[in-house]
């Protein structure tokens, strides 16, 4: 992983950070499967599940980034924290935090990394990053939000002990599924003081 440098984000980020390109590409999709049915208990007359499968697409494809990079700079100024890796000086990703969507927890909106960049480990810096940032604002709980499409992602979360908990099926502006992998901070980082 090349030398890199995570902190808060400051204004001079900002043109920097719009710039990066948050599309990306994907192999897989995962695919939501819901069923109903009658329950076999007499005190409940329906029962409905709800799954996830991995497929396979038939070619790889370029996912866009769900939101226009226009409203970034203002919707980062309604984050709750901003944490950003720089290389020589330069931004070359993020990871976009917020608290109080769900009691006690840390969510994390975005994570983008220069598409040069990729896969050279800086996308887990930011994640354990963030982890430690909500420890300090005193969460329990770290979770990541992605397209089902974000198989790249996915991979990430299970690498780093993520387990889903969860999902939205009209979560994007344009109605795509949002999924949500979270992790407990007991046991991954000790609290100080």
């Amino acid at each position: 992983m090349p030398e890199i440098e995570i902190r808060p984000a400051i204004a001079s980020d900002i043109p920097a950070l719009i710039t990066l390109d948050h599309s990306y590409y994907s192999d897989y999709v995962w695919q939501l499967e819901i069923s109903s049915g009658r329950s076999a208990d007499p005190l409940s007359e329906h029962v409905h599940t709800a799954s996830f499968r991995q497929v396979r697409l038939p070619r790889q494809v370029l996912v866009e980034y769900p939101y226009p990079h226009e409203t970034l700079a203002e919707d980062w100024k309604a984050r709750s924290g901003l944490l950003v890796a720089v290389l020589d000086g330069n931004p070359i990703g993020y990871a976009s935090l917020m608290l109080n969507i769900a009691p006690l927890t840390t969510w994390v909106t975005d994570l983008v990394v220069s598409l040069p960049l990729r896969r050279q480990g800086i996308g887990n810096a930011l994640v354990l990053a963030s982890l430690e940032w909500a420890d300090q604002m005193e969460s329990q709980n770290l979770v990541l939000e992605m397209q089902t499409r974000n198989y790249p992602a996915i991979q990430l979360a299970y690498k780093l002990g993520f387990e889903m908990c969860g999902y939205n099926d009209r979560h994007y502006p344009d109605h795509q599924i949002g999924i949500f992998f979270g992790k407990s901070l007991s046991g991954v980082l000790h609290r100080s003081g």
